[in-house]
C-alpha cells in the first residue's frame, strides 16, 4: 500500500467515526448512498459496480432496491434482476439494466441517458460501464452528473471518481455542543432523525441549524448543507463553530481554494479554538497535505486539551502515526 493510499484509508476511517461518535447522529445507515460504486478508478474486472441512492427513505421500494443492491454485490444478478423488475423509477431501471451484464447494459443506458440526459444516477452509472466496457473513460459522465444533481450523493461518488487524488467523500463538519436528547432517542430511524431535525433547523438557532447541516452532509446533499452553515454563519459573526462550518461546507474537489480561502483566516480570528485548527487540518488531510495537516491537529490538541476536538485530533495523529504517515 502505498503512502497516499494509506492517508486515504486512515482519513476515511477516522471521519466517519468522529462524525458519529462526536455528533451522534445516525442519518443514513452510514452516510453515503446505498452502493458498491468504487472510491476511485476502479479495477475492471467481473461485473462493475452498481451506486443508488435511496437516502432515508424506508417504503417497500427503497427496501427492495436495498436488498436487491446486496444481492448484485454478492454476484447474486438474477436474484437481484426480479427484485428491480418490480419496479419502473430511474433506479430500478439502472439495476436492470446493471443485472443482466453484459448483455446489453451498456446499451440500455445508453439508451436511458438519451431519455433523461439530466439524471444523475443515469449519468453516473453510464460512466461506471461505459469504462468498465472500454467505451471510453466515464469522466464525461461522471461531470454530467455532478453537474446535473450537485446536491445529491450522485455528485458526491461522481467527485470519489474525478478526483482519485483525495480521500473518499467530502469532510463533514464536526460539531461540539451536546446533541439534543430528542434526536438521540431516535436512532435507528433515520427518517425521522432528519424530519426532526429539519424541523429544529426552521427555529433559526445556530446549533440546530450546525446539526440539521451534518445530517444533509451525511447524505450527500452538500449544497443543502452548506446553505445551512451560511445562514448560522451570518446570524452569529462571532461564533467559532458557525463560521468553520460555512467553510467546511464549501469544499468542492473541483474548487478546494473557495473552502481554504474562508477558512485560513479564521485561524487569526479566533486563534485559541480547536474547531478551526481541527477541521482545517481535516481539509488539509482530506487534500493529501499530511505534513500540515498533522501541524494544525496538534495545534487543535494542545489549544483546547480537554476538548472533544482535541481528543479526536489526537486520535487522527494516532492513526496516522500508527499507518507510518
Amino acid at each position: 500500500m502505498s503512502p497516499r493510499t494509506r492517508v486515504i484509508a486512515v482519513v476515511v476511517a477516522a471521519a466517519a467515526l468522529a462524525a458519529a461518535a462526536v455528533v451522534g447522529i445516525t442519518i443514513a445507515s452510514g452516510d453515503r448512498p446505498q452502493t458498491t460504486a468504487p472510491s476511485g478508478p476502479p479495477q475492471r474486472r467481473g461485473a462493475p459496480p452498481l451506486s443508488l441512492d435511496l437516502g432515508v427513505r424506508t417504503d417497500r421500494e427503497a427496501r427492495d432496491l436495498r436488498q436487491a443492491l446486496r444481492l448484485y454485490e454478492a454476484g447474486k444478478r438474477t436474484g437481484a434482476a426480479a427484485l428491480f423488475q418490480r419496479y419502473d423509477s430511474l433506479e430500478a431501471r439502472v439495476g436492470r439494466a446493471f443485472s443482466g451484464w453484459p448483455e446489453g447494459t451498456l446499451a440500455r443506458l445508453t439508451q436511458l441517458a438519451g431519455l433523461h440526459p439530466k439524471s444523475a444516477v443515469i449519468q453516473l452509472n453510464l460512466g461506471i460501464v461505459q469504462l468498465w466496457t472500454g467505451e471510453s473513460d466515464g469522466k464525461a459522465a461522471w461531470r454530467s452528473a455532478a453537474a446535473s444533481e450537485p446536491d445529491s450523493a450522485y455528485a458526491v461518488t461522481a467527485g470519489n471518481l474525478l478526483y482519485p487524488e483525495y480521500a473518499r467523500n467530502l469532510p463533514i463538519f464536526v460539531p461540539t455542543r451536546p446533541m439534543p436528547a430528542a434526536v438521540n432517542e431516535l436512532r435507528g430511524r433515520p427518517d425521522a432523525q432528519l424530519a426532526l431535525l429539519a424541523r429544529n433547523a426552521g427555529s433559526g438557532r445556530v446549533d440546530d441549524r450546525l446539526f440539521y447541516g451534518v445530517a444533509l452532509q451525511r447524505l450527500g446533499k452538500q449544497r443543502s448543507a452548506e446553505r445551512q452553515y451560511a445562514a448560522a454563519a451570518r446570524s452569529a459573526p462571532g461564533d467559532a463553530q458557525a463560521q468553520v462550518a460555512a467553510a467546511v461546507g464549501r469544499f468542492d474537489k473541483a474548487r478546494p481554494a473557495a473552502a481554504f480561502s474562508r477558512l485560513g483566516p479564521l485561524t487569526r480570528r479566533f486563534p485559541r479554538a480547536a474547531t478551526v485548527r481541527f477541521h482545517l487540518g481535516l481539509l488539509l488531510l482530506w487534500s493529501g497535505q499530511v505534513k500540515e495537516a498533522k501541524r494544525q491537529l496538534a495545534l487543535a490538541r494542545a489549544s483546547e486539551p480537554s476538548s472533544p476536538l482535541a481528543r479526536e485530533a489526537g486520535r487522527y495523529l494516532d492513526e496516522l502515526a500508527a499507518a507510518g504517515v
